[in-house]
């Protein structure tokens, strides 16, 4: 089975959001967007790299189905991060 990867600074910047907390809108590969707060990342049992999010409740987003994070918080150290497609 062929895993997408993401980049080491592509991973660098979702560290960054879940580290200040920032408030991020995802706009994942299928064309489907979802908002909220990074929480962290965690790798599952299969080897698979997840951004947790908390949107009112915690959502788990998989890495590689993201197409693009954009960050909503004011006076963030970036605002957008395109990842491989």
């Amino acid at each position: 089975m062929h895993q997408d990867l993401i980049s080491c600074q592509v991973h660098d910047y979702i560290e960054i959001a879940c580290l200040y907390g920032y408030r991020v809108k995802l706009i994942l590969k299928d064309g489907c967007g979802l908002e909220g707060k990074a929480i962290d990342i965690f790798t599952s049992p299969e080897k698979r790299e997840y951004l947790l999010i908390d949107n009112g409740r915690q959502q788990q987003v998989e890495l590689n189905q993201i197409h693009k994070m954009e960050v909503l918080t004011a006076k963030a150290k970036f605002r957008e991060v395109l990842f491989s497609s």
